[in-house]
């Protein structure tokens, strides 16, 4: 580290000169209706989809992506008031994009102060898909959960982390992954393997996320299981720039319809997009 708080790898690496946007997707309470989040997913300025600016990250400028992604996630989250809304702004972040975390959290901090958006209504996303340093990764949890973040293992049960790494530090949320998710209404075999994981994160102590709910026998089946926070293109798909609109849940009750979007881009911020 540099004597002005920057290390290494913070300095020397190339900037990210793609211009971005975000599109957000609710994370929708089926209890209530509610909405517990607004995940951010990038875009492209110019409409381009998430797979067309993840080609553009490299290993030398994905520290520089990483920031830019946060800022602007930031920044239109308080233009958009999603905190006032009562909902959590939920950032994606690539771990080895983190060199240290107290240095690299900077700019976020610097970027929630200038805009009044309060640390406690951050989560952090990360992917278990790419293979990491667990002690590495176990730094950075630790580190942004002192400073007041929430943060949550996305895509659980498709990657690397798992089991071990739940053993080492529980999240505040758990992300189940959409492919044990996709038609379990008909498949034994995923309600089989989802009960217990189910029950493991509630004795842990851990919220659970169900993403990529596309229909209703798969939210319907979900809710008996005892699931309450979804994601899904049948909730509503993500919408850029602005607050997609979520039907009331009365309305996905009655008519099991899959709500038209404003995005038809389903890629995300990390790697696995």
């Amino acid at each position: 580290m540099d004597p002005q708080g920057k290390c290494n790898g913070c300095r020397n690496g190339d900037g990210f000169d793609v211009p971005i946007t975000m599109a957000f997707q609710p994370i929708v309470n089926v209890a209530d209706g509610s909405v517990f989040a607004q995940e951010a997913l990038v875009r492209g300025a110019d409409g381009q989809g998430a797979g067309e600016i993840l080609r553009t990250v490299s290993e030398q400028n994905r520290y520089a992506f990483d920031q830019a992604c946060r800022v602007k996630a930031i920044e239109l989250a308080a233009g958009l008031k999603i905190a006032e809304a009562g909902s959590l702004l939920s950032i994606n972040f690539l771990p080895n994009a983190i060199y240290e975390p107290r240095a690299c959290i900077r700019l976020t901090l610097t970027t929630a102060l200038q805009y009044g958006f309060p640390l406690k209504r951050i989560m952090f996303e990360f992917t278990e898909a790419e293979k990491l340093d667990t002690a590495h990764l176990l730094n950075i949890l630790r580190t942004y959960r002192s400073m007041g973040f929430l943060t949550a293992i996305d895509d659980f049960g498709a990657g690397y982390a798992g089991l071990g790494l739940l053993s080492k530090f529980q999240p505040d949320v758990v992300k189940i992954d959409m492919e044990l998710i996709r038609d379990i209404d008909k498949d034994k075999v995923k309600r089989t393997i989802l009960g217990p994981t189910l029950k493991m994160l509630h004795d842990l102590g851990i919220k659970v996320i169900c993403e990529g709910i596309e229909t209703f026998g798969e939210l319907d089946v979900l809710r008996d299981m005892g699931v309450e926070l979804m994601q899904g293109y049948f909730l509503s798909r993500p919408s850029v720039a602005s607050i997609a609109h979520v039907p009331p849940l009365e309305q996905l009750m009655r008519h099991p319809i899959k709500p038209s979007g404003q995005d038809p881009d389903p890629g995300r911020m990390t790697v696995n997009g």
